[in-house]
């Protein structure tokens, strides 16, 4: 018995190394969509089918493979400057709704903060009308108090995301003008307080930080260093990938291979609709990580979409069926 107890205490060390080592080997692979319009399809009368059967679009979504849904949330925008004046689509509240689906499906949730009650991009970062006149110190509490009430609330009804964006597409900053990338720690005093308000409600939540640079990888080294050395925690690499505004499939993919050999976190293309199959391909290529995968905009009604406007599933849908077989299924 002795023996056996010595045995077993020798192994423990290498079942550890081996289930650390096959979490790298064998990383949780994401098929995710961005489906936030479908709300305002469904208040409009939208009705989605595919096989000509009706079924809610988010299971149609999984049928064909994919297990993420992300969600976009704004400050107030039901604000008449918001980005939906008086309905507030993408509020908590309907967050709160699309979450309740989503985990009803059985499928995981990305939650994007835009810190803004309209658009935040690359070309625009405005703050929410609430915090206008906030200095840089109030509104780094802002931020840390409104990611800790957003995700507090999905708690109580047992949504909580499964990873969340501090901020939208942020390599030029957030809440301009104090957040500009021109002012790096300022800058960096904002996401870090919404990377520790995450940790804060559920440090097993994984924290995104997402920056527009698919096929720049000298800009996207450069923002992810400063963060690193401003002491920034954060778990996954959000990249958006537009050939107008990114480059080439071949500028992706250099970048995407770099960035995984220079930085521990883990990648994931959380942008794209063009190159279905190419930017999959790239993403799941991706070596040595823990979460590798990818989440298309908006399929449902946006550019390359996979519904047509009457939102019977067309053609691009089989793509997806075909990712599903090359790297969902054992």
């Amino acid at each position: 018995m002795k023996k056996l107890f010595f045995f077993l205490f020798l192994l423990i060390p290498f079942t550890k190394n081996f289930a650390q080592n096959n979490s790298v080997n064998n990383p949780e692979k994401i098929v995710g969509a961005d489906i936030s319009f479908l709300p305002q399809l469904e208040a409009r009368g939208n009705k989605f089918s595919d096989n000509g059967v009706q079924k809610d679009a988010i299971l149609i979504l999984k049928n064909h493979g994919f297990n993420y849904i992300r969600l976009r949330i704004f400050n107030d925008p039901a604000a008449d400057s918001g980005y939906s004046p008086h309905q507030g689509f993408c509020d908590l509240d309907h967050t709160k709704q699309m979450a309740k689906r989503i985990k009803a499906a059985g499928m995981k949730f990305l939650l994007d903060f835009h810190y803004s009650d309209t658009w935040a991009d690359p070309g625009k970062q405005f703050k929410p009308a609430a915090w206008k006149d906030l200095n840089i110190f109030l509104l780094a509490q802002a931020v840390h108090d409104y990611t800790v009430q957003v995700l507090t609330a999905l708690q109580q009804q047992n949504t909580l995301p499964d990873m969340v964006q501090v901020g939208n597409e942020i390599n030029h900053g957030i809440l301009w003008p104090d957040g500009n990338v021109n002012q790096i720690n300022y800058l960096a005093s904002l996401l870090s307080s919404g990377t520790k308000a995450v940790r804060e409600v559920d440090p097993k939540i994984k924290v995104m930080l997402h920056i527009a640079c698919g096929g720049q990888n000298e800009e996207s080294r450069a923002f992810l260093d400063s963060m690193i050395d401003r002491n920034i925690s954060f778990d996954v690499i959000g990249q958006s990938y537009y050939p107008k505004w990114h480059g080439t499939i071949a500028d992706l993919q250099n970048n995407l291979n770099d960035l995984s050999k220079r930085f521990k976190q883990d990648i994931i293309v959380v942008e794209y609709s063009e190159h279905k199959q190419e930017v999959n391909d790239i993403a799941f290529g991706i070596q040595n990580k823990k979460m590798i995968g990818t989440f298309i905009w908006e399929p449902l009604n946006t550019w390359e979409k996979i519904f047509d406007k009457d939102g019977t599933s067309n053609k691009l849908i089989a793509v997806y069926d075909d990712i599903k077989a090359k790297y969902l299924v054992p």
